[in-house]
């Protein structure tokens, strides 16, 4: 296969896909259920992913996810997300979402997460993916970052791995 052309953070990003909150939205204490916002963060990641590799793409792991004020009823909810940084066949997509009050215009920071996502070819295998080009301070700042959670991912698989073995051999 031929060499593929880097891409622009830009190319793929999804700068605000809007969600507005309604009474079914809602869980026990009138405030959005948490499981909708985390669905709707892995559609978007999806997106991005999918856009900048152009390959059918699976989600391989999301880091914690913090809620840090909630959403209520009538927020209109702004999901953010782009590439952080692109491995050989895995992408790190940062996500940010926040609320906006309808009225007051009012916008709170939500949650923010990092979805890393692998490319996939027709028969199931995992592809290579397009590199990426960060251009602006913060894009570089992001990209940097990624690499170290990238290796906190992988020591954390690791002792996932070998706590399971442990467990089998009980």
């Amino acid at each position: 296969m031929g060499e593929l052309k880097p891409k622009k953070v830009s190319d793929s990003a999804v700068n605000d896909h809007i969600y507005k909150v309604f009474p079914n939205d809602l869980n026990s204490y009138d405030t959005v259920f948490g499981g909708l916002v985390m669905a709707t963060l892995d559609r978007v990641a999806l997106v991005v992913a999918e856009r900048h590799s152009g390959r059918t793409c699976v989600t391989a792991s999301v880091d914690a996810l913090h809620f840090l004020v909630p959403a209520k009823r009538g927020d209109i909810l702004i999901f953010k997300g782009a590439i952080n940084r692109v491995w050989r066949t895995s992408m790190e997509v940062g996500l940010k979402v926040l609320s906006q009050h309808y009225s007051t215009g009012e916008l709170k920071h939500i949650c923010s997460a990092y979805f890393t996502f692998v490319a996939m070819d027709e028969s199931g295998q995992s592809v290579e993916v397009p590199g990426i080009i960060p251009e602006t301070s913060l894009e570089k700042r992001r990209y940097e970052e990624a690499e170290i959670r990238r290796n906190r991912r992988k020591q954390e698989k690791e002792e996932k791995l070998i706590r399971r073995e442990k467990w089998k051999s009980l």
